[in-house]
């Protein structure tokens, strides 16, 4: 897969479904930040999942994490995050059910919304918020005036989050949407 793909479905959907993006924090990902910075509104801090803890709460807007299943991370993530904020797990394996299931139920004690989305080939992230839905909510007028994208778009946007029946029913009650 080409890695702006991946790069691209991360930061985009959440700083298109976010309705002001002005404080984001990249954790364990640096790639991220760049492609941060084409949302000009946007200040963007980077820190380890052990850098969490001395993360100001409720400071940031949105948070893009390539973190797997850690709770105690996912709290620092909550506190950090304002009241209306959201989160984005890059990479998530919804085919390892008995991994991913637990996670997603962690997430939506602190989240109103924790939905998987598509990437690219094969590859899923996951999308929990405060606030915001991502397909209702998304920004159409930022997610199609950014410069400089190779593949997202606000059609991509909202496809990304098609689901087929076996992820459905796999994750039916854990999903929350």
């Amino acid at each position: 897969m080409k890695e702006f793909i991946d790069t691209e479905m991360v930061v985009h959907v959440a700083l298109c479904t976010h309705k002001l993006p002005k404080s984001v924090l990249v954790v364990e990902n640096d790639k991220y930040a760049d492609e941060v910075k084409k949302h000009y509104e946007a200040d963007v801090q980077s820190c380890g999942v052990d850098g969490l803890e001395s993360v100001e709460s409720n400071s940031c807007d949105v948070v893009l994490a390539d973190i797997s299943s850690n709770p105690v991370a996912f709290a620092h993530i909550n506190r950090v995050l304002k009241d209306d904020g959201l989160v984005v797990i890059a990479d998530v394996d919804l085919e390892d059910v008995q991994n991913t299931k637990p996670m997603i139920e962690i997430l939506g004690k602190y989240f109103k919304i924790a939905m998987p989305y598509n990437k690219a080939d094969g590859k899923k992230a996951l999308l929990c918020s405060k606030e915001y839905h991502p397909t209702a909510d998304i920004i159409l007028q930022r997610s199609d005036l950014l410069d400089g994208l190779n593949y997202y778009n606000c059609d991509v946007h909202v496809g990304s989050f098609a689901m087929g029946n076996y992820i459905r029913k796999e994750y039916l009650g854990v999903v929350k949407n």
